[in-house]
């Protein structure tokens, strides 16, 4: 189960995710959106990434929309899961889980256990966390399930087990008695362990003792032999350690805060070499023991650690995704769980949608969420492609950007700025906005705009979503109207869900027409941008558009009417 361990994918399921264009990332602002989640950067680069990508696939959708709701509901589930997957990440990454090593001193194996009991009391909360809170989407039972899978696996009790009692034993050390053997000048040639005690040594006379023992007349003080009494055991390391007398003296001189007879060598020169013996000496008794626990570790940690850390990534992304949305709620937007339609509807019936950048920009700055307009906007058979026509500066463009982040946010399993949203999920979105003037440089505007385009109809399906934002506007209307004529029909044959925002009021007015034609089941429809009393009011309707011409539209966006321009030299025409 553990290879199938993820909140993005159900177990056996394949995403089969589509990244989204270049120039999609561009006019949907995916990164100035994600610069507002986090400001660590490592984060913001993961969460685009993630963002960017898109399934049309309804069953992983709503598997994602399903994880993101309890993540949402549950803050404090979030703090907690946070803390304790960066913790067993941290051990995985930073500590000795999959690592092979030759060392088996008692200090390693002190450290591992250390290690181990961190990683259950880890395994232990994560289980804690999910079993008290009511879940109910499929992703985090699936993790429930896992953890309590490791929980109440018997090698994983036994570990638990083991743990407890190596850890009695290892913080029962204290203090290690050596043994010194000596050759004819009373020089040390070997050393070894004697025994392990529970005890530290207080006083013990070391130095004092040997030299009683040398300065005595006769040699009854003195072993007869190297049987040593009781439990005591001697094993050599076969480490030389040879040197002078004056060595010997070095090694006993006095150090305060070391309790009298006691040698300190610390400070000495050859004072490595003694732990690095001592080391090596405990290592030997203590191998079976480090081999046994290493082959614990391979068996329920490596695995097990991998498979909880690699959720990390997709908890980040809901987490940073549900802090922000939190936030927003709590001013005053509104946001819903999306709902899923027949894939092969490609319908969207959305009520009181909203655009999410704008919303991010108005919150940014402290301001009310009642200053945006939301709209109702569908998408249905009679309904397929929108030729959306208004006034400049009425919300057209928002609009449009709108309704392509309801699907990037829908799709990534996260809630839409709206009060209710149900749709059939596209396979990709794509758009076509006006170019950057210094990529026209080699075909013209023109030339570019329509090379884009037939590059982009080439990648779209009728399960596609397009938004074109005022295409081949950029050349006289004549040449503009009949490019776009021709592409609003392929698209209506094609049947993808399209809004073109345009200032060709006579498009707009053909569409009966358009209608008219054999090919494609799917139908055109005018929707424009209402006016109250000659000012914007940024809602828009499904209406036959209004009367004011393509040119003087243009002319007000430019601000070369009469009044706009007289107003620019009213000094001088007073």
């Amino acid at each position: 189960m553990d290879d199938e361990l993820s909140l993005f994918c159900p177990p056996g399921k394949k995403a089969y995710e589509k990244e989204l264009p270049e120039l999609t990332c561009h006019d949907l602002s995916v990164e100035t959106i994600c610069e507002s989640l986090t400001k660590l950067e490592p984060e913001r680069n993961l969460l685009r990434r993630t963002f960017q990508h898109i399934t049309g696939d309804p069953e992983v959708i709503r598997y994602r929309c399903d994880v993101f709701e309890d993540i949402l509901r549950f803050p404090a589930l979030r703090e907690q899961m946070q803390k304790l997957l960066d913790r067993i990440d941290f051990l995985r990454t930073y500590g000795s889980f999959g690592k092979d090593s030759d060392a088996a001193g008692v200090w390693e194996l002190v450290h591992r256990l250390d290690e181990m009991d961190e990683y259950i009391q880890c395994v232990e909360a994560i289980y804690n966390c999910l079993d008290e809170k009511e879940i109910h989407s499929e992703g985090l039972l699936n993790l429930k399930a896992y953890v309590r899978g490791l929980y109440e696996d018997q090698g994983f009790a036994e570990l638990k087990k083991d743990i407890d009692n190596l850890k009695v034993d290892a913080s029962k050390v204290k203090s290690v008695t050596l043994g010194v053997n000596l050759n004819d000048r009373y020089e040390p040639v070997e050393t070894g362990i004697v025994s392990i005690n529970e005890k530290s040594f207080t006083k013990s006379g070391v130095i004092s003792n040997f030299c009683d023992f040398l300065n005595r007349q006769t040699g009854s003080s003195i072993q007869p032999d190297a049987e040593w009494n009781g439990s005591m055991t001697f094993r050599t390391t076969g480490t030389d350690l040879s040197e002078t007398t004056a060595s010997m003296e070095r090694m006993g001189r006095m150090k305060m805060g070391v309790p009298p007879g006691l040698a300190s060598v610390a400070d000495d020169s050859r004072g490595g070499d003694v732990i690095r013996t001592l080391d090596r000496a405990i290592s030997s008794l203590l191998t079976r023991t480090v081999k046994k626990l290493k082959s614990v570790l391979s068996k329920h940690v490596s695995v097990s650690t991998h498979a909880i850390s690699a959720l990390i990534p997709e908890f980040l992304f809901y987490i940073r995704w549900a802090e922000y949305i939190e936030r927003m709620q709590k001013a005053g937007f509104t946001f819903c769980k999306p709902q899923l339609l027949e894939p092969d509807s490609r319908e969207m019936y959305a009520k009181n949608l909203y655009n999410f950048k704008l919303a991010q920009a108005v919150f940014e700055k402290d301001e009310k969420a009642d200053t945006i307009v939301p709209n109702d906007l569908n998408f249905d058979a009679d309904h397929r492609i929108y030729l959306l026509t208004g006034a400049n500066r009425g919300g057209k463009t928002t609009i449009t950007q709108a309704v392509g982040l309801a699907f990037l946010l829908a799709q990534n399993g996260l809630y839409v700025p709206a009060e209710s949203f149900a749709f059939s999920p596209a396979d990709n979105i794509f758009t076509h906005y006006p170019a950057d003037e210094n990529q026209t440089i080699n075909l013209g505007r023109l030339g570019e705009e329509s090379s884009r385009f037939r590059d982009l109809f080439r990648e779209a399906s009728p399960s596609s979503l397009l938004l074109l934002n005022e295409s081949f506007s950029t050349t006289s209307f004549e040449e503009g109207y009949y490019i776009a004529r021709d592409v609003t029909r392929i698209l209506r044959r094609l049947g993808v869900r399209t809004i073109y925002n345009t200032h060709m009021h006579k498009l707009a007015m053909e569409i009966e027409e358009l209608n008219q034609e054999e090919d494609g089941d799917s139908r055109i429809a005018s929707l424009v941008v209402e006016a109250e009393e000659g000012k914007r009011s940024y809602r828009v309707k499904v209406a036959p558009p209004g009367g004011k011409s393509y040119a003087q539209d243009i002319a007000e966006k430019y601000g070369v009417t009469y009044e706009l321009l007289a107003e620019e030299k009213k000094e001088m025409l007073s």
